[in-house]
């Protein structure tokens, strides 16, 4: 009766057009006048709590990061470099795409400034070659969404703070992962590309390419800078999210000059318009997660799977099944916000390690960012390609079975999380 009331009182009001913000307390006080103990004092105090979090400070770091990335020349130079390596070769435009989101990824941890900035780049030079727009619309969708899993990741940091798992292990952990997606994805182009007819871009020289490299070296730089001061403890995530401001804000003002003084005020602007409503829903998102715990949502959830708890690989795969079919309905935000309190101690006493865990659920989520209806990065791509969702989807879709595909696997085989990370921890 219990879960019953919590998803009525949230999906009801979603149904109706209510701000998932403002759903979530709705959910909340719900659960407080059924348990008979509503006071609007705990529901302020939580909201409050919920945002009073350090770790949470590398949020609108990272976004003010994204924001420099896309207006200051990075993402344009990182683009321009992976174009003089291998644009020339068969479906070279499809590689120079997933190349330039898992150094784009590193640089903001958001998929849809990666989808924003690939689109724009990208996208016309694509359908300028000859590529299908739909097809190229679909690969610029699905590698946008490496930005979550390969660190600097915004999901991480909410998956971390809400379910309480070291951040610093989510960002190492995350790194092959993300690699590995990127190959599925290099593959499946593979295939798609053959079937079609195109222009070829010219073979750049070596003067051209070392031009390049230079230009780019200081975009470059920045996720090496992360990597490594995370490995060595040189500073925490939420440091990690200040170097990685203040740093491309040096690059883009100082080295490249792309970005002038007058354009500083709109690009503090939009970063901070996108993390109020983060950290809005993250605030909001506490009222229910307490109310979750003390109603024992998680128990009754537990009784409901009990035939799965003895099984790790079937209750993953309930669990995975769950999530793909709420991030049809709902933004990534939400849903982590929303689910981590609930599995996390399902996830701890089936003997789960939450790490490992969490990169299955911010890979899972990070595809829910290409299903519609919803499908963030979908909609970012349709803005930008004036494709119709429906057209799009077509595009989307063997790109889409490629990830689900790799998200099996890591079900299947845990090592290809933890050994990797078990390395690089040391």
């Amino acid at each position: 009766m219990t879960v019953a009331i919590f998803l009525g009182a949230l999906l009801g009001p979603m149904a109706l057009g209510v701000p998932i913000a403002f759903a979530l307390i709705i959910s909340g006080v719900a659960l407080m006048m059924y348990l008979d103990m509503f006071d609007a004092q705990i529901v302020a105090q939580n909201v409050l709590n919920g945002a009073d979090s350090f770790p949470l400070m590398a949020v609108p770091f990272f976004m003010l990061a994204g924001e420099v990335m896309n207006t200051g020349g990075l993402s344009r130079r990182i683009v321009a470099l992976a174009m003089a390596m291998v644009g020339h070769i068969r479906g070279g435009l499809g590689f120079v795409a997933i190349f330039a989101a898992c150094v784009l990824s590193s640089l903001s941890g958001s998929a849809v400034a990666d989808a924003a900035a690939l689109g724009t780049l990208l996208l016309p030079m694509m359908l300028k070659s000859g590529h299908d727009p739909a097809r190229a619309g679909g690969l610029l969708a699905s590698a946008s969404i490496i930005g979550p899993i390969i660190p600097p990741s915004i999901g991480f940091i909410l998956y971390g703070v809400v379910g309480g798992v070291s951040i610093t292990k989510l960002f190492l952990a995350g790194i092959f992962p993300g690699l590995l997606i990127a190959l599925a994805l290099c593959i499946t182009w593979l295939m798609v590309a053959s079937k079609e007819q195109f222009a070829l871009p010219p073979r750049q020289s070596g003067t051209v390419r070392l031009k390049a490299f230079i230009d780019s070296i200081w975009a470059l730089m920045l996720p090496l800078i992360i990597i490594v001061g995370l490995k060595f403890g040189v500073f925490t995530p939420t440091e990690a999210g200040v170097v990685a401001a203040v740093y491309s804000l040096f690059v883009a003002m100082v080295i490249y000059r792309e970005l002038p003084p007058a354009k500083l005020f709109h690009v503090f602007v939009a970063a901070a318009k996108i993390t109020a409503v983060v950290m809005f829903l993250v605030a909001t998102a506490a009222v229910s997660a307490w109310l979750i715990t003390v109603a024992d949502v998680p128990g009754d959830l537990a009784a409901l799977i009990e035939p799965l708890m003895g099984n790790q690989t079937l209750l993953l795969l309930a669990i995975m099944l769950l999530v793909v079919v709420v991030g049809t309905a709902m933004d990534m935000t939400p849903t982590i916000l929303i689910m981590t309190p609930v599995l996390m101690p399902i996830i701890k006493e089936a003997g789960i390690d939450p790490v490992y865990f969490g990169v299955l659920f911010i890979i899972n989520n990070s595809i829910g960012l290409i299903t519609p209806p919803v499908g963030t990065v979908l909609n970012v791509i349709c803005g930008i390609s004036k494709l119709s969702m429906e057209e799009l989807m077509k595009g989307v879709m063997p790109f889409l079975i490629a990830e689900l595909i790799v998200l099996l696997l890591l079900v299947l085989f845990p090592q290809l999380v933890m050994v990797p990370v078990s390395w690089l921890g040391h």
